[in-house]
């Protein structure tokens, strides 16, 4: 199973607070622990909430703010996991999180085979090629190429 973290922002975060260079060696080792564990497949820090936008969409309208939202996500990780328990106790080890994010919420991914009886075989071989697609491509990137 995979299960994204993701960390929410507080006031400081939103407004473009950068972490320490502590906080960046507590983080650096904790994600050591995660990819030697084989749990993290991804993850990243975003820029301040006041930065983005949010799009909304009412009446087939799109609408575009500039306003930051407090409480926004501040960065994600995705693990592969055998169940939240298991997020839970990986969470719990976050360092600085008590006094970086005031929650963190944990979300179980859909992943494509748990749509198989909604999506027609030819539907799910497609998804299947894009994702692989998108392996390959990532892999070029990381690649330098």
């Amino acid at each position: 199973m995979k299960f994204m973290i993701i960390l929410r922002g507080n006031e400081d975060i939103d407004a473009g607070a950068m972490p320490t260079e502590q906080m960046f060696t507590d983080m650096v080792k904790f994600n050591e622990e995660l990819v030697d564990a084989g749990v993290m497949t991804a993850g990243e820090g975003l820029h301040p909430a006041k930065e983005g936008v949010i799009v909304t969409f009412k009446d087939g309208k799109a609408t575009v703010a500039r306003e930051a939202t407090p409480g926004l996500i501040a960065g994600f990780w995705i693990w592969k996991l055998n169940s939240i328990d298991e997020a839970v106790d990986w969470v719990k080890r976050i360092p600085n999180a008590k006094d970086e994010h005031g929650s963190i919420e944990i979300r179980q991914v859909a992943e494509t085979e748990e749509f198989s009886e909604l999506m027609s075989p030819d539907t799910m071989a497609k998804e299947k090629k894009l994702y692989q697609r998108i392996a390959e491509q990532n892999a070029k990137a990381a690649a330098g190429k």
